[in-house]
Protein backbone atom coordinates (compact mmCIF):
# COMPACT_ATOMS: atom_id res chain seq x y z
CA UNK A 1 0.00 0.00 0.00
CA UNK A 2 1.39 3.41 -0.96
CA UNK A 3 1.81 6.15 1.60
CA UNK A 4 -0.90 8.16 -0.17
CA UNK A 5 -3.40 5.32 0.21
CA UNK A 6 -2.44 4.83 3.85
CA UNK A 7 -2.81 8.57 4.46
CA UNK A 8 -6.32 8.48 3.04
CA UNK A 9 -7.20 5.66 5.41
CA UNK A 10 -5.76 7.58 8.36
CA UNK A 11 -7.77 10.70 7.59
CA UNK A 12 -10.96 8.69 7.22
CA UNK A 13 -10.32 6.90 10.53
CA UNK A 14 -9.55 10.14 12.35
CA UNK A 15 -12.60 11.86 10.86
CA UNK A 16 -14.77 8.99 12.12
CA UNK A 17 -13.68 9.78 15.69
CA UNK A 18 -15.25 13.28 15.56
CA UNK A 19 -18.46 12.05 17.13
CA UNK A 20 -20.46 12.78 20.28
CA UNK A 21 -18.22 10.45 22.31
CA UNK A 22 -15.00 12.09 21.07
CA UNK A 23 -12.07 11.42 23.42
CA UNK A 24 -9.12 13.82 22.91
CA UNK A 25 -6.50 11.49 24.44
CA UNK A 26 -7.59 8.54 22.27
CA UNK A 27 -7.68 10.78 19.19
CA UNK A 28 -4.12 12.01 19.85
CA UNK A 29 -2.80 8.48 20.42
CA UNK A 30 -4.25 7.35 17.08
CA UNK A 31 -2.75 10.38 15.36
CA UNK A 32 0.69 9.90 16.94
CA UNK A 33 0.81 6.22 15.94
CA UNK A 34 -0.23 7.07 12.38
CA UNK A 35 2.39 9.83 12.13
CA UNK A 36 5.17 7.48 13.26
CA UNK A 37 4.13 5.04 10.55
CA UNK A 38 3.66 7.56 7.74
CA UNK A 39 6.77 9.68 8.34
CA UNK A 40 9.05 6.81 9.43
CA UNK A 41 10.39 8.73 12.41
CA UNK A 42 11.87 7.42 15.66
CA UNK A 43 9.20 9.12 17.75
CA UNK A 44 6.35 11.58 17.56
CA UNK A 45 5.40 13.76 20.49
CA UNK A 46 2.15 15.71 20.74
CA UNK A 47 1.77 18.46 23.32
CA UNK A 48 -1.63 20.08 23.80
CA UNK A 49 -2.57 22.75 26.30
CA UNK A 50 -6.15 23.09 27.46
CA UNK A 51 -8.52 23.88 30.29
CA UNK A 52 -7.21 20.99 32.40
CA UNK A 53 -3.48 21.62 31.88
CA UNK A 54 -1.03 20.08 29.41
CA UNK A 55 -1.42 16.67 27.78
CA UNK A 56 1.64 14.96 26.27
CA UNK A 57 1.48 11.88 24.07
CA UNK A 58 4.54 10.03 22.75
CA UNK A 59 4.64 7.30 20.10
CA UNK A 60 7.53 5.21 18.74
CA UNK A 61 7.65 2.43 16.14
CA UNK A 62 8.12 -0.16 18.91
CA UNK A 63 5.59 1.24 21.38
CA UNK A 64 2.01 2.44 20.85
CA UNK A 65 1.34 6.03 21.85
CA UNK A 66 0.98 6.67 25.55
CA UNK A 67 0.58 9.71 27.78
CA UNK A 68 3.89 10.83 29.29
CA UNK A 69 5.23 13.55 31.57
CA UNK A 70 8.23 14.28 29.32
CA UNK A 71 9.70 13.13 26.04
CA UNK A 72 12.91 11.60 27.37
CA UNK A 73 16.25 12.15 25.64
CA UNK A 74 15.22 12.44 21.99
CA UNK A 75 16.70 15.30 19.99
CA UNK A 76 13.98 17.37 18.37
CA UNK A 77 14.44 17.29 14.61
CA UNK A 78 11.44 19.49 13.74
CA UNK A 79 8.61 21.29 15.54
CA UNK A 80 5.21 21.71 13.84
CA UNK A 81 2.54 23.94 15.40
CA UNK A 82 -1.02 22.82 16.17
CA UNK A 83 -2.55 26.02 14.93
CA UNK A 84 -5.75 27.12 13.22
CA UNK A 85 -6.63 30.69 12.21
CA UNK A 86 -4.03 32.10 14.57
CA UNK A 87 -5.00 29.99 17.59
CA UNK A 88 -2.07 27.85 18.75
CA UNK A 89 -3.07 24.98 21.04
CA UNK A 90 0.12 22.90 21.04
CA UNK A 91 2.75 21.30 18.86
CA UNK A 92 3.72 18.10 17.09
CA UNK A 93 7.39 17.19 17.57
CA UNK A 94 9.08 14.84 15.11
CA UNK A 95 12.10 13.01 16.56
CA UNK A 96 14.93 11.23 14.78
CA UNK A 97 18.05 9.72 16.28
CA UNK A 98 19.98 10.20 13.05
CA UNK A 99 20.99 13.36 11.25
CA UNK A 100 18.70 12.62 8.30
CA UNK A 101 16.78 15.78 7.50
CA UNK A 102 13.08 15.82 6.76
CA UNK A 103 12.11 16.28 3.15
CA UNK A 104 9.72 19.01 2.11
CA UNK A 105 7.15 16.30 1.41
CA UNK A 106 7.58 14.89 4.94
CA UNK A 107 7.08 18.31 6.52
CA UNK A 108 4.04 19.03 4.37
CA UNK A 109 2.51 15.70 5.35
CA UNK A 110 3.43 16.24 8.99
CA UNK A 111 1.78 19.66 9.01
CA UNK A 112 -1.34 18.17 7.40
CA UNK A 113 -1.53 15.65 10.24
CA UNK A 114 -0.91 18.42 12.78
CA UNK A 115 -3.74 20.42 11.20
CA UNK A 116 -5.99 17.38 11.48
CA UNK A 117 -5.20 17.19 15.18
CA UNK A 118 -5.97 20.88 15.62
CA UNK A 119 -9.29 20.67 13.82
CA UNK A 120 -10.33 17.64 15.86
CA UNK A 121 -9.43 19.22 19.19
CA UNK A 122 -10.98 22.61 18.41
CA UNK A 123 -14.09 20.84 17.13
CA UNK A 124 -14.39 19.07 20.47
CA UNK A 125 -13.87 22.28 22.42
CA UNK A 126 -16.38 24.15 20.27
CA UNK A 127 -18.98 21.41 20.63
CA UNK A 128 -18.48 21.37 24.39
CA UNK A 129 -18.90 25.15 24.55
CA UNK A 130 -22.05 25.00 22.44
CA UNK A 131 -23.46 22.26 24.65
CA UNK A 132 -22.76 24.35 27.75
CA UNK A 133 -24.48 27.39 26.24
CA UNK A 134 -27.45 25.31 25.10
CA UNK A 135 -27.69 23.78 28.55
CA UNK A 136 -27.70 27.19 30.18
CA UNK A 137 -30.37 28.47 27.80
CA UNK A 138 -32.51 25.39 28.35
CA UNK A 139 -32.22 25.79 32.12
CA UNK A 140 -33.27 29.44 31.84
CA UNK A 141 -36.27 28.50 29.69
CA UNK A 142 -37.29 25.70 32.05
CA UNK A 143 -37.04 28.07 35.02
CA UNK A 144 -39.14 30.69 33.26
CA UNK A 145 -41.87 28.15 32.47
CA UNK A 146 -41.83 26.98 36.09
CA UNK A 147 -42.15 30.53 37.42
CA UNK A 148 -44.98 31.39 35.04
CA UNK A 149 -46.92 28.26 36.08
CA UNK A 150 -46.42 29.00 39.78
CA UNK A 151 -47.41 32.63 39.31
CA UNK A 152 -50.66 31.60 37.65
CA UNK A 153 -51.42 29.01 40.33
CA UNK A 154 -50.77 31.48 43.19
CA UNK A 155 -52.85 34.18 41.51
CA UNK A 156 -55.79 31.79 41.19
CA UNK A 157 -55.54 30.48 44.76
CA UNK A 158 -55.14 33.86 46.43
CA UNK A 159 -57.30 35.98 44.12
CA UNK A 160 -54.30 38.06 43.02
CA UNK A 161 -53.30 39.56 39.73
CA UNK A 162 -50.39 37.92 37.96
CA UNK A 163 -48.19 40.89 38.86
CA UNK A 164 -49.17 40.68 42.53
CA UNK A 165 -48.51 36.94 42.58
CA UNK A 166 -45.09 37.42 41.03
CA UNK A 167 -44.27 40.23 43.48
CA UNK A 168 -45.24 38.01 46.41
CA UNK A 169 -43.07 35.16 45.17
CA UNK A 170 -40.10 37.44 44.53
CA UNK A 171 -40.39 39.09 47.95
CA UNK A 172 -40.53 35.69 49.65
CA UNK A 173 -37.49 34.49 47.73
CA UNK A 174 -35.48 37.56 48.66
CA UNK A 175 -36.51 37.34 52.29
CA UNK A 176 -35.45 33.69 52.51
CA UNK A 177 -32.32 34.12 50.42
CA UNK A 178 -33.69 31.57 47.99
CA UNK A 179 -34.02 31.48 44.23
CA UNK A 180 -37.28 32.34 42.51
CA UNK A 181 -37.17 28.94 40.83
CA UNK A 182 -37.07 27.19 44.21
CA UNK A 183 -40.07 29.22 45.41
CA UNK A 184 -41.96 28.43 42.21
CA UNK A 185 -41.26 24.72 42.68
CA UNK A 186 -42.62 24.94 46.24
CA UNK A 187 -45.80 26.61 45.02
CA UNK A 188 -46.36 23.96 42.36
CA UNK A 189 -45.68 20.90 44.52
CA UNK A 190 -47.58 22.27 47.51
CA UNK A 191 -44.67 22.39 49.96
CA UNK A 192 -44.93 26.18 50.11
CA UNK A 193 -48.30 27.32 51.42
CA UNK A 194 -50.07 30.36 49.99
CA UNK A 195 -50.38 31.93 53.44
CA UNK A 196 -46.62 31.89 53.92
CA UNK A 197 -46.15 33.84 50.72
CA UNK A 198 -48.73 36.48 51.60
CA UNK A 199 -47.69 37.17 55.20
CA UNK A 200 -44.37 38.70 54.31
Amino acid sequence: MTREHRLTQVFITLADTLTDDFEPARFLRMLADATVELLEVDAVGLTVSGDCGVLRVLATPASPATQVDNYGSYATAEMLPLCLRGEVIGSMDLFRTTAVEFSEQDLTLGQALADMATIGLLHERGARSRDEVCGQLQHALDSRVLIEQAKGMLAERAGLSLLEAFTAMRSYARGKGSSLTTVATGVLDGTLQTAALLTR
